[in-house]
């Protein structure tokens, strides 16, 4: 089984440049999306050309903004939306696939911003969205997946020293929130598998062509209930794979 995580930064704007194309080559069991920036009728549309796969949405109240997508080739025996709880579900942040082994959720955490006006927020979201994970833990495993809004340690971003403390996404309020899941009986895949890898980010800024010169940031993950992961294979990131700003990671189970 392989299950991709990717923010597409819009997937009506995604679906028009290699989209299917890459969609086709990846070959996916999974493929959950982050960031459709569409309402769910508008989700469908554009993903109307996939063919074999069951299609699932979790879209903001406001237009044009966050929102969740599953595209799975098996159909779940479940999918349910959002946290139950007010503050966090209006933003279709949250969207989980239940299937007989496990759960598969991909969430789209909240951005702190630039002013860092959204820090406590997002701390607040952290919190949530950790003891919902657990709550599923209680039947059977978890996979998490999609952007994080975080990198976690210094070796996931080029330029941690003058970044932390002063940067959304290296706070060390964020820090710990990512603590509390890998503290907590989540295991960061990639990591696992790559405990000193460099240089490999899912995230560019536009700006400055950060991309082409690899000034990036690790804030797309697989967090893995820690009992899983004898079952997983393989992890990793493809940033050959062009379209959004982030770039798909990925991990393949036995």
């Amino acid at each position: 089984m392989k299950i991709i995580s990717w923010n597409v930064n819009g997937v009506r704007a995604i679906t028009k440049k290699d989209f299917f194309q890459d969609f086709k080559q990846m070959n996916a069991d999974v493929l959950c999306l982050q960031e459709t920036k569409a309402q769910d009728d508008q989700v469908a549309e554009a993903l109307d050309p996939i063919e074999g796969y069951h299609i699932y949405s979790n879209s903001a109240e406001k237009k044009g903004y966050s929102g969740t997508a599953i595209i799975s080739k098996e159909a779940p025996l479940s999918v349910t939306r959002d946290l139950g709880i007010a503050e966090h579900d209006s933003e279709g942040r949250v969207l989980c696939a239940e299937y007989e082994a496990l759960f598969v959720v991909t969430v789209y955490v909240p951005n702190s911003k630039n002013d860092l006006s959204r820090l406590g927020d997002r701390q607040n979201f952290d919190k949530a969205f950790y003891d919902y994970l657990k709550k599923l833990e209680k039947s059977k495993p978890v996979i998490v997946c999609g952007d994080m809004n975080v990198a976690h340690k210094p070796i996931d971003l080029t330029h941690a020293k003058p970044n932390y403390n002063k940067s959304a996404g290296y706070m060390q309020e964020e820090i710990d929130g990512m603590d509390r899941y890998t503290q907590g009986g989540f295991v960061d895949s990639f990591r696992h598998f790559f405990p000193e890898k460099i240089e490999e980010y899912s995230w560019w800024s536009y700006r400055a062509g950060a991309r082409a010169k690899n000034v990036g940031w690790r804030i797309d993950y697989f967090l893995v209930s820690k009992s899983f992961m004898p079952k997983v294979r393989k992890s990793y990131i493809m940033q050959e794979v062009m379209g959004s700003d982030h770039c798909p990671v990925a991990i393949e189970l036995f």
